[in-house]
């Protein structure tokens, strides 16, 4: 039975994904403080346990803005991030409810790189 528990945890560990998509712009067709160069978008799937109180997988905006949005952008030779969007699944009232035993959670930002 251990060992069950084990493997279902190892392979739930494994599911979360991030996902970075991007589209390098011209400066003079974008509306943006400063030159745009690209306009990006990253998601985040996780996995949490018990009420959305354990992470499995972290998926949250410190995750999806930090992580892929600005690290994409920096690669990118962009010196900003002029964010657009950013949304991410709610854990607390009735939202905790749906992750009674193990949950799925979702996060997302979209914004432009802007030199």
């Amino acid at each position: 039975m251990k060992k069950l528990i084990l493997s279902a945890v190892a392979a739930a560990s494994l599911v979360g994904c991030t996902s970075v998509e991007s589209a390098v712009v011209s400066g003079s067709e974008i509306a943006a403080n400063g030159e745009a160069v690209a306009v990006i978008q990253g998601s985040s799937l996780g996995l949490t346990a018990i009420f959305h109180i354990i992470d499995i997988v972290q998926s949250d905006l410190d995750t999806v803005v930090n992580k892929l949005l600005i690290s994409e952008a920096k690669a990118m030779g962009a010196s900003k991030v002029d964010l657009k969007s950013a949304n991410t699944t709610p854990r607390h009232g009735i939202f905790a409810l749906l992750g009674t035993i193990i949950g799925v959670t979702s996060s997302s930002a979209t914004g432009v790189a802007v030199k």
